[in-house]
């Protein structure tokens, strides 16, 4: 009975730790990545505008071939939403919610299956040698200590699925002109 009564304790301290440390864990996070494109910003910029053409240079469209991919809107203006089902990527919702021609694209996503959100944006610089492509999306998580914790790992999680975006857009491009 003791060392069952000690487990217990030790197995209630290690939980009470875990989710009063959580507390101290920011709520929001932030990826971002850049690479340069051997191309003018007018060049680029026709890629990111248009969300049908994500699925040429978006890493989870190519993970998953037979995602459903719906899209509505303006074409290439704000408001334009793409909307994907994905057995093995997940579900979600994109829409363009400004836009500087040639400069930038912001977004809001969308996650149904977490109902959670955050907002993005594609910078489009140009450069002496190029066009610098700056990724970036940010987000905040709620008070769950879980998701706390899952805050901390985004940039893990999803950064290499930007650097290898990034890479597509760089070759996509570069091939194009």
């Amino acid at each position: 009975m003791g060392v069952l009564k000690k487990l217990l304790i030790v197995f209630g301290a290690v939980i009470a730790i875990f989710v009063i440390s959580s507390f101290f864990i920011p709520k929001d996070y932030s990826v971002e990545r850049t690479i340069t494109i051997d191309a003018e910003p007018s060049d680029v910029y026709p890629y990111v505008v248009d969300l049908r053409e994500w699925k040429k240079w978006g890493v989870w469209f190519k993970r998953d071939p037979n995602m459903q991919l719906t899209y509505s809107g303006p074409d290439r203006a704000i408001g334009m939403r793409s909307v994907w089902e994905s057995e093995t990527e997940g579900n979600g919702e994109m829409e363009i919610t400004q836009l500087e021609h040639n400069k930038r694209v912001l977004y809001r996503l969308y996650f149904p299956d977490f109902d959670m959100g955050s907002s993005g944006i594609v910078e489009i610089k140009p450069t002496a040698g190029g066009t610098l492509v700056t990724w970036r999306d940010e987000g905040t998580v709620d008070n769950n200590p879980i998701n706390r914790y899952f805050a901390l790992l985004m940039d893990g999680m999803i950064g290499p699925d930007f650097e290898m975006g990034l890479e597509n857009l760089k070759i996509l491009v570069e091939n194009d002109v």
